[in-house]
């Protein structure tokens, strides 16, 4: 087959154009998606319905009305164990944007309902908690409950940080705690199972809410299922792990779409406040 071949290597074919690597995306489902069209529809495969993970502030937006108040800023993550693996952990906080923490919270309201919103950030070293993360959280639960409000919190989390050991794990315990004492003030408390949501978030807020919502196809769960897998020795049902699944085996209340989120909230907050 040598003559199939073309001998001059240089040869361009002028009528080929390299298409920009940043306007298309692949769904899980295979489809390939327009990444401008995609962004229009709030990153949600027209094909599948896949919710792909989107920004802090693009939920913000399209939960709470325009006016809100940013709240504890200035609490941000150190290096207080001076941790140092393949990149220090110093280097790492280093990267990110200043005053910036996987979660933000605020102060708003949802169709002039006033809430308290705590929003994780997946992309901020993950969405792991750390001790930063468990004080704003720890704090926006009592703000909610000094301002006689809902408290909302949005999951998008790997889990623990790791580069805070022991640290990290307190903050289980911090929020349960805290979660239990706005419980029994009478304190309502939704919370917002995105993807991915597993680890330590799962193992305590992410499960303790009033009422648990998901969005579709959602990754949800405490271990691997490659882990799971290897310690039961099981095959695992299929849809294991994900929001749908949960919702049938009655862990979660709901799974709505995300372009439909603030008015199922507002239609919760209606009813239940």
């Amino acid at each position: 087959m040598n003559w199939f071949t073309r001998k001059d290597k240089n040869i361009q074919d002028s009528n080929k154009k390299e298409l920009p690597n940043d306007l298309w995306k692949k769904c899980n489902c295979g489809e390939i998606l327009y990444i401008p069209e995609l962004e229009t529809a709030n990153s949600i495969c027209h094909h599948c319905s896949f919710h792909f993970p989107i920004s802090s502030q693009q939920y913000l937006d399209i939960m709470l009305d325009k006016e809100r108040e940013h709240l504890f800023e200035n609490i941000v993550s150190t290096d207080m164990l001076n941790f140092k693996a393949n990149k220090a952990y110093e280097d790492i906080l280093k990267s990110v944007p200043e005053n910036k923490e996987a979660v933000e919270c605020y102060y708003g309201k949802i169709n002039s309902k006033n809430v308290v919103i705590a929003i994780m950030n997946f992309k901020f070293i993950g969405g792991s908690m750390g001790s930063a993360v468990g004080e704003k959280i720890s704090k926006s639960i009592n703000y909610a409950s000094d301002k006689n409000c809902p408290l909302i919190i949005l999951c998008q989390s790997g889990g623990a940080r790791m580069q805070e050991g022991a640290l990290s794990l307190m903050q289980l315990s911090k929020i349960s705690t805290h979660l239990a004492k706005f419980a029994k003030r009478g304190g309502l408390y939704i919370s917002i199972l995105t993807y991915p949501t597993t680890g330590g978030v799962t193992a305590s807020f992410g499960m303790q809410a009033d009422i648990t919502i998901a969005e579709p196809k959602s990754l949800i769960g405490f271990a691997g299922q490659r882990v799971i897998k290897q310690t039961t020795n099981q095959e695992l049902p299929e849809g294991f792990q994900t929001a749908e699944f949960l919702l049938e085996k009655g862990f979660i209340d709901l799974v709505v779409d995300r372009n439909n989120l603030k008015d199922k909230l507002d239609n919760i907050l209606s009813i239940l406040k």
